[in-house]
């Protein structure tokens, strides 16, 4: 079997496709939760603690300077952005969990649903009783 016919057939099974659909829509829901978080959630942050900006903020290692004419960047440690990487995170986070907990709870109800209409059906007899009644029914059938 050939590479590309392998490579096919693993392609077409539902499971992968399901896999591709999901790391598409869970990009884009990262987007909107960087967005909202860089967008709202850290100016809010901003404002209750005194106008500080978290995304600007760093520890400088060493400072920008210029030698020989050449411009050497400055090295620094951007901690503001492991925080609002932290925030957008928890977010994530929460929203897969609430996600999780509402399908769990719809799963639940389904089942409770099914026991129920289970449970209000009559078992079926067994096999043997089955039988037994058919066995009964041609015996009175010959009888007569």
């Amino acid at each position: 079997m050939s590479i590309f016919k392998e490579f096919r057939e693993f392609i077409s099974r539902g499971n992968v496709i399901d896999l591709a659909v999901g790391i598409v829509i869970g990009a884009s829901f990262n987007a909107i939760v960087d967005a909202l978080v860089k967008g709202i959630l850290m100016p809010l942050v901003g404002l209750l603690t005194g106008g500080i900006n978290f995304a600007d903020k760093k520890i400088v290692i060493r400072p920008a300077e210029v030698v020989n004419g050449r411009e050497i960047p400055e090295n620094a440690l951007y901690y503001g952005q492991v925080i609002q990487a932290i925030i957008s995170f928890v977010i994530v986070a929460l929203a897969v969990f609430l996600l999780i907990k509402a399908i769990n709870r719809l799963r639940r109800l389904t089942e409770k649903q099914n026991q129920e209409a289970e449970a209000q059906t009559p078992p079926s007899p067994a096999p043997e009783v089955i039988l037994l009644e058919e066995i009964r029914d041609l015996i009175k059938n010959f009888k007569n």
